[in-house]
């Protein structure tokens, strides 16, 4: 019971960090969860820190249903396509990829890179959609072990966006419609095994992730209002280099 409340914790807290959730919990339930896939098991428990986002954006996710922001809505539209798509074809292969430590050490180059711009004063100019398509394309390749998914999207939202809340904000509301297609695929996948994804261990990972995704997540978006955008995208590049280095050891 205890292997799946602490894979639970680490979901909820590593699901919002340039780390990657999906590596850590993988390779946690690899030596401690027999019932499923740890590829599948990782990715379920994102159940969890799906509702927590869901619960502490819900005013955002309004306005996006009732199209407030026509802008904002084009950007999450584009994205999802893009990363549902081809994230789904990435996934299907993801277990024989190997560089997702590379990929995330890359990463980790672009928020230096992308912090010594904004101390120099230095801006690019990327027009909103293709900042969709960066993101899109970085958020497809998340189901790769080792990349983090809010690693790959704040870096892709960092290239066009300055506000340091508002790429926390971004990047955690567009993880919502992919979430919820892998995990109703993997309910697909695993039919058979209904039991095993509705047992009492299951939800008390998925509750935990939520109860913690909830905390780390408060803790993030209100650090995110108390530094200045340089110095948090160089101590997120750094987290990416120390994701790699987990997933590699």
């Amino acid at each position: 019971m205890w292997e799946y409340i602490l894979a639970g914790v680490l979901q909820g807290i590593f699901e919002w960090l340039p780390v990657s959730s999906e590596g850590v919990v993988a390779l946690f339930s690899s030596f401690f969860v027999e019932k499923m896939n740890s590829l599948d098991f990782s990715l379920f428990l994102h159940l969890g820190t799906l509702l927590a986002v869901s619960v502490y954006f819900w005013k955002d996710i309004v306005d996006l249903i009732f199209l407030k922001d026509k802008k904002l809505v084009k950007f999450f539209i584009i994205v999802t396509l893009i990363s549902g798509g081809l994230g789904f074809f990435i996934y299907k292969i993801a277990n024989n990829f190997s560089f997702g430590p590379a990929l995330l050490i890359m990463m980790g180059c672009g928020l230096f890179l992308t912090s010594w711009f904004q101390r120099k004063k230095i801006k690019l100019k990327i027009s909103d959609d293709v900042s969709a398509i960066i993101v899109g394309l970085l958020q497809a390749i998340t189901p790769i072990p080792g990349i983090s998914r809010s690693g790959a999207t704040i870096f892709g939202l960092s290239l066009s966006e300055n506000d340091p809340e508002k790429i926390l904000r971004m990047s955690y509301l567009i993880s919502i419609p992919v979430v919820f297609g892998a995990n109703f695929y993997i309910y697909l996948k695993n039919f058979q095994e209904t039991k095993i994804l509705f047992s009492l261990e299951m939800f008390l990972a998925c509750f935990f992730s939520f109860i913690f995704g909830i905390i780390t997540l408060k803790f993030l978006m209100q650090a995110s209002q108390k530094i200045n955008f340089s110095k948090f995208t160089f101590i997120f590049g750094c987290l990416c280099f120390f994701g790699a280095f987990l997933y590699l050891i």
